[in-house]
């Protein structure tokens, strides 16, 4: 069988390597034809000859119009690979397949994904997908895979199923990649169309809910969630979103081994720049939550706060997406903003219309200076971008380092 590659990604390197040395990739960046330390071929994506493939596997963030898709007659997903059904419907290797939860959502599914590991520990859970961590360097052995799903992933997977399917909520997300809101939200409800009887589908209230024969409960409320799976969120030690997160993962432990244990859930540990706290010399809280690259985090970090002044550094490249509901939240609270990136006129602009206080900042730096010289306890001093990094970092990481080490110089004895 002839294997074609399509992007040289993270994931399909991976796959290169549990195929073994000598695979042949077809990649955009790539121009003239080279072979890498394995001795695999990264040939010109326009070199892709379809007749010549009998199956072609794809990095996830290929988009679906990409002209190395549209020749391709049997592609397939990373998860279609590992988890997929043969042409009888059967699965792939099901004597050994782990089970498998599938976590996704606009926001959240890297904590939540996180959390769940972590409560599945004990019984030799792992995590993998989106989370950084290929299905191909995942221990096969392994009795429980959890996997951050993203919209990507889930667009170009056909035959692979979950046993499980957790969807925190969803907002308008990746437009320019999915072309608009419905197919975004028809992308990530993709997972039912292939569940069986039985399977559990977890997903918010309210969606346009494809045919299926999962077992779909839907949620609306911490209330819902506590009342359904027995769990008490007065014994959790989180709160706002990430009460809803540590929720949706003891439902799923819950349903599973039927247990629920506060201790290790209390335990936990957030990961970085998710809220990420941090006083100064002077007593003063910020927060960095640099890993808010959506509206829909931004709120969510904002309800967090709301009982306080807040100063908050916003913007970077927002893909497009409406942030007249982020404004207009503002507008109602006491916030001063500090706009940065790309956007940073849009959002002067749109805090002008509303008569929200608003610094023009454009770049970490200067809003952080800004904030210091300015602020007055109690305060909390915000990093919520509500957009990507890529306009002026490599990742949000580095965004909400920079923002630490620029407090940190600014503050220190």
């Amino acid at each position: 069988m002839t294997i074609s590659l399509l992007g040289y990604g993270l994931t399909t390197r991976a796959i290169a390597r549990t195929l073994g040395d000598g695979q042949t990739f077809f990649d955009d960046r790539t121009t003239e034809a080279w072979t890498d330390e394995q001795g695999n071929r990264i040939l010109p994506s326009s070199t892709f000859d379809p007749n010549a493939s009998d199956l072609e596997i794809l990095t996830p963030s290929i988009p679906p119009h990409h002209p190395l898709l549209e020749k391709a007659h049997h592609a397939i997903s990373e998860y279609d690979f590992f988890l997929g059904h043969d042409a009888l419907g059967a699965p792939k290797n099901a004597a050994s397949r782990p089970l498998t939860i599938w976590i996704s959502g606009t926001n959240g599914k890297t904590t939540t994904t996180q959390m769940l590991t972590h409560l599945l520990q004990h019984k030799g859970a792992i995590s993998g997908g989106n989370i950084g961590i290929p299905l191909a360097d995942l221990d096969p052995s392994a009795p429980i895979w959890v996997l951050e799903s993203s919209s990507y992933t889930l667009h170009h997977t056909r035959t692979a199923s979950p046993d499980i399917y957790l969807l925190l909520p969803i907002t308008p997300d990746h437009l320019n990649w999915h072309g608009s809101p419905e197919a975004y939200e028809a992308d990530k409800l993709r997972p039912l169309l292939t569940m069986s009887e039985g399977e559990l589908a977890l997903v918010p209230k309210g969606l346009n809910l494809p045919e299926t024969d999962a077992w779909v409960v839907e949620y609306d409320s911490i209330e819902f969630l506590a009342d359904f799976f027995d769990i008490d969120p007065k014994q959790i030690d989180f709160r706002s979103a990430f009460l809803e997160d540590a929720m949706l993962a003891l439902a799923v432990t819950r349903t599973l081994f039927d247990d629920v244990d506060y201790d290790r859930i209390n335990v936990f540990t957030m990961d970085r720049h998710r809220q990420e706290k941090y006083t100064d010399t002077q007593g003063r809280l910020w927060i960095n939550d640099s890993k808010a690259t959506n509206v829909d985090a931004t709120l969510k970090a904002l309800d967090a706060y709301a009982d306080q002044p807040i100063h908050l550094i916003l913007g970077g490249d927002d893909k497009g997406v409406d942030l007249s509901p982020l404004m207009d939240k503002i507008a109602t609270m006491d916030v001063t903003l500090y706009t940065v990136g790309s956007n940073n006129d849009k959002l002067m602009t749109m805090a002008n219309e509303r008569s929200i206080p608003a610094h023009s900042c454009h770049r970490i730096e200067t809003a952080v200076q800004t904030i210091h010289t300015k602020r007055n306890d109690p305060s909390i001093a915000l990093l919520s971008p509500a957009a990507s990094s890529l306009d002026q970092f490599s990742s949000y990481a580095k965004r909400g380092d920079l923002f630490l080490k620029t407090i940190k110089d600014l503050t220190k004895i």
